[in-house]
């Protein structure tokens, strides 16, 4: 994480195809997270893995011991235990199951959150959202509103792309099946939490992951750095 990441990083011409999956009906935004990071990577490299409802919420169940019939179990979910849970268990979407790799960063060291965004396909990360948030728009500080970190409660969602790096540039952020776009002295703000995702069963025949990585190289350099 010590090398500087792309001052940019634009997108436009690619739509990881966010979907809501439930999260206007339950709590699920930490598996939601994971079902759309598998496709907007997927959608890095041109095509697209069908997921539904039913599979995050399945997922979101047995993450967190969600129970449909007994609302009162629908608390969200911890990010890490539920990342730790797909590791163990796999998320399955229809007619495969994904295993992930992951880690985590420090929320507030933004250049190892670009680096992820850019070698990972995004970013999965946890914010604490303000009730000035439920404004429509950019998300930014400088809105009308309370702007109180949390007093809108926690969420879960992916970082797909930026702009630049100063505080005004424009972040897009992939949460409740829209592309929604905020700034950075927002994000730096919110941000409770950073974590990058891998997806093995995603790396392409030629064994370039859909970034365009090398992830067996990644494989090397980890167990170097680690001293295996």
């Amino acid at each position: 994480m010590a090398r500087s990441a792309p001052v940019r990083l634009l997108r436009n011409h690619i739509n990881p195809a966010p979907l809501m999956l439930g999260n206007d009906k339950v709590g699920n935004c930490t598996s939601v997270g994971l079902a759309n990071h598998i496709r907007a990577t997927a959608a890095l490299a041109g095509f697209q893995v069908d997921i539904v409802p039913e599979n995050a919420i399945s997922f979101y169940s047995r993450s967190t011991g969600y129970v449909p019939s007994r609302p009162e179990t629908d608390q969200g979910g911890v990010e890490v235990d539920v990342l730790a849970c797909a590791s163990r268990i796999g998320y399955d979407v229809p007619h495969q199951r994904f295993y992930p790799l992951w880690g985590s960063s420090e929320p507030e060291d933004l250049n190892a959150l670009r680096l992820i965004v850019a070698g990972f396909g995004a970013a999965y990360v946890g914010v604490q959202l303000a009730q000035a948030d439920q404004m429509s728009g950019i998300w930014d500080t400088i809105t009308p509103g309370n702007q109180q970190p949390g007093s809108w409660g926690g969420h879960c969602l992916l970082v797909w792309e930026y702009t630049g790096t100063a505080d005004d540039d424009l972040v897009t952020v992939l949460t409740w099946g829209i592309r929604q776009k905020c700034t950075w002295r927002w994000l730096r703000s919110r941000l409770m939490e950073v974590h990058g995702v891998i997806w093995p069963q995603l790396v392409l025949p030629g064994g370039l992951y859909p970034t365009g990585d090398d992830l067996e190289k990644l494989r090397a350099e980890n167990a170097a750095f680690l001293g295996n």
